[in-house]
């Protein structure tokens, strides 16, 4: 089998399976872009927290010593 005919078979298989994907539709894209945005802005939220209650936890431990 040439080269050229490998391609073309590859991409009539990749043809056939993307017409088995079920694509969602407006409303899920929305929601779960949605979950995905609230989840990483409450994460960084929470990560900064952190960060600062160690910074000045070090800092007052420096302090100290």
């Amino acid at each position: 089998m040439s080269e050229n005919a490998q391609k073309k078979s590859w991409a009539k298989g990749l043809g056939s399976e993307f017409k088995k994907v079920i694509w969602p539709d407006k409303m899920a894209v929305a929601k779960r872009t949605a979950a995905v945005v609230s989840v990483s802005v409450a994460l960084g939220i929470i990560i900064a927290l952190i960060d600062f209650l160690v910074q000045n936890g070090v800092d007052i431990l420096v302090s100290l010593g």
